[in-house]
């Protein structure tokens, strides 16, 4: 239904369609005999769609038109080399956006989450990161993907009930380099071996006031999942991309637990505002956003 009315409105109800799946998959997602809730709109989508185009597509087509018309082909190498760092600018705040709206839309026993990390922070922690991984040639990613990781957690919050996180990258390193290291000899399927290790790791690291992640994710689940939803897309030629939907989100969930005292009688609401135009440009950029 969903692909069919973006069609006929050449495109305008994909935003609608986007809110749709996620109630629904929401909606069916349960803790402590509770069920999660997501309170996005479509319209919300549909503005910081065109906010997004404004602010950041618009100026970036204008800037390559004019570059290109102006100075021909170094036009082009200037207009390509300016894409790139601006896209490089504009990730790590479409990072932040795109959770800071994701988190202030869920709710859970009628309590919002909420993202409060500062942008200017982030963005210097992005930039680093992302400086430092190339320059020593990948080897700095696993420093990378925990203190991007880290400042995501931390900052996010349920209610008045914060979020924390006490992982350290070199304690992924040695996972990461033995898997550079394995890559020609496994064909790569070492890497959804590695895929299984970080979540893991990440999850253990995580705490919710005084209660403590856990997750037991396996390199044989991991690689089940998606060998079985591979078959699945090819042999129904994408028909059954609903189905992977629905199995991934039972997997995130299904080997994640939470263990400790939490008191969720003292957490407090704690509403947030934001703004859709950050979601926008997570999916214009291909950000990606996710919980671990």
């Amino acid at each position: 239904m969903n692909t069919l009315l973006t069609i006929v409105t050449l495109g305008i109800y994909h935003f609608w369609g986007k809110v749709r799946i996620r109630q629904y998959l929401m909606s069916q997602a349960e803790f402590g005999g509770d069920r999660f809730a997501y309170h996005g709109t479509g319209k919300e989508l549909f503005l910081g769609f065109l906010k997004a185009v404004l602010v950041f597509w618009l100026p970036l087509f204008l800037l390559n038109a004019g570059l290109a018309f102006f100075f021909r082909a170094r036009g082009r190498a200037i207009a390509g080399a300016l894409t790139w760092v601006l896209i490089m600018i504009f990730l790590p705040v479409a990072i932040v956006g795109a959770r800071r709206y994701r988190l202030s839309r869920t709710s859970w026993r009628g309590i919002r989450f909420a993202f409060r990390g500062n942008t200017l922070a982030f963005a210097r922690l992005f930039l680093t990161g992302s400086l430092l991984t190339g320059v020593t040639l990948g080897l700095y990613y696993p420093f990378f993907l925990v203190s991007r990781y880290g400042f995501l957690t931390a900052h996010s919050s349920f209610g008045t009930l914060k979020a924390g996180f006490d992982g350290k990258g070199r304690e992924l390193f040695g996972s990461f380099l033995l898997a550079l290291v394995l890559t020609p000899f496994t064909l790569g399927l070492i890497w959804v071996w590695f895929a299984a290790k970080k979540h893991r790791y990440l999850w253990q690291h995580t705490t919710l006031g005084k209660a403590r992640f856990g997750c037991d994710v396996t390199f044989s689940r991991l690689l089940g999942l998606h060998l079985v939803n591979g078959l699945l897309v090819i042999f129904t030629v994408g028909l059954a991309w609903p189905w992977v939907l629905v199995r991934n989100a039972r997997f995130a969930l299904q080997y994640l637990s939470l263990e400790g005292s939490l008191d969720l009688a003292a957490v407090q609401q704690n509403v947030q505002s934001a703004s859709a135009t950050g979601e926008a440009l997570s999916g214009f950029l291909d950000a990606g956003f996710d919980l671990g």
